[in-house]
């Protein structure tokens, strides 16, 4: 079954490719469009995936990533057309310089290929990748977990309806309905069909495609996200922000896990905090200094400084200044999305030059980590690497370039 679904996206890649812009942006709004008019279908079926994962004892933060509702189907459709609505980077030249011989060389943008995606219980990303891949001339293998089967399936058996009502391939999307493991570790292995891998979801599931895989892996990474208050932080901002951060949504990779606070304003933010997040009934793990002040908090552990809970759950840690801060940071991040709360200017540019990560903000919450919030329409992940791509994952990450030369008969010497 891996080898007719990588044939038949080999066989669907260079029809992709030549499709042209208005083409694509049409079948993108039509998709958008009946997504939505199918909304019912698709969360019937996500109302199946829920309730199983609810009775096999899933985590409150992951069913929330498995949830669709009908506000959250009208965002994937919003994103769609936000795609339809960008540039289409496909066949854009980049430069073009004229040498010594006559010879005009140039770069040109090009899609990557056939693109290979597994992710777990996040069925919005697969109308993401579809959007995202189809504008790139991409053709798409989507490799989803069983969490989220049904789900995936309502959805991709609407875009490919649609595909075919539109005169495209159906074979622009295909979903690997097989989710054992040993079919997901075949799937690493189609380097002759796949050119490259995007796996979204758990640090195992990214540690298990970088060590079994033969296709080039782009690394989205887990997001173990730190806010650190700095002494001179407006204390009413930091409330607000980290509440957002770590309460709009727990279940995702831009929540905030970590919370640093200089020790000169523990005192008069961390009682007011307590209260706030109370709200959510968020437990609290710190060290002694915050303990001392939050009654019912958890003494931390060594674990709890690297871990992404995905759960109202969040780390606290006193430091004596933005040195300690970023030192801890840099030790313990995962290198997704950090936030210093500051009116500092000095410490907002030391911070946004020496925290390594793909995102660092001063002042506002975590969570616009993503290719929405950016512009993008979509993403196709958060990447933490530092080739190719880094942060959300947009339209340009999902192309290449190939050299163009001109001459008019020119040989080499």
């Amino acid at each position: 079954m891996l080898e007719l679904i990588g044939s038949q996206a080999r066989a669907a890649e260079p029809l992709l490719r030549v499709l042209d812009t208005n083409t694509k942006n049409r079948v993108l709004r039509q998709v958008a469009s009946d997504l939505c008019e199918n909304s019912e279908t698709i969360l019937l079926e996500n109302a199946r995936d829920v309730e199983k994962g609810k009775a096999n004892g899933m985590p409150a933060g992951l069913v929330d990533r498995l949830l669709l509702t009908q506000e959250r189907i009208r965002q994937m459709a919003q994103g769609l057309n936000q795609l339809a609505d960008l540039d289409d980077p496909v066949g854009e030249v980049i430069q073009m310089k004229k040498r010594p011989n006559g010879l005009l060389i140039g770069q040109k943008r090009v899609p990557l290929g056939v693109v290979g995606i597994i992710y777990e219980a996040r069925p919005n990303v697969t109308a993401d990748a579809f959007g995202l891949c189809f504008k790139t001339g991409n053709a798409v293998i989507l490799k989803g977990g069983s969490d989220a089967l049904a789900s995936n399936m309502a959805i991709v058996s609407c875009i490919r309806a649609t595909l075919e009502r539109e005169g495209v391939t159906p074979d622009a999307i295909q979903l690997i309905t097989d989710t054992s493991r040993e079919t997901t570790t075949a799937f690493m292995k189609l380097s002759q069909y796949v050119d490259v891998l995007i796996p979204r979801g758990s640090a195992g599931l990214i540690r298990a495609t970088k060590e079994n895989s033969t296709i080039p892996v782009i690394e989205t990474g887990t997001g173990n996200c730190h806010i650190f208050v700095d002494e001179s932080a407006d204390l009413d901002m930091a409330v607000n922000i980290i509440f957002n951060a770590k309460t709009q949504r727990v279940g995702v990779c831009n929540a905030c896990e970590s919370l640093l606070v200089h020790s000169r304003v523990k005192e008069a933010l961390l009682p007011r905090l307590a209260e706030r997040l109370a709200e959510k009934q968020v437990e609290l793990r710190g060290d002694e200094a915050v303990c001392a002040l939050v009654p019912g908090c958890v003494p931390a552990t060594e674990e709890d400084w690297g871990r992404e809970y995905l759960d109202y759950i969040l780390s606290i840690k006193t430091v004596s200044g933005i040195d300690e801060a970023i030192a801890h940071i840099n030790k313990y991040n995962t290198k997704h999305s950090e936030a210093i709360i500051t009116e500092n200017y000095t410490n907002a540019q030391r911070f946004l030059e020496e925290v390594d990560a793909a995102a660092v903000y001063v002042n506002a919450s975590t969570r616009f980590t993503d290719g929405f919030e950016f512009g993008y329409g979509a993403e196709i992940g958060i990447s933490t690497q530092k080739l190719h791509a880094r942060g959300p994952m947009g339209l340009l990450a999902l192309t290449t370039t190939k050299y163009i030369i001109y001459g008019n008969g020119q040989v080499r010497p």
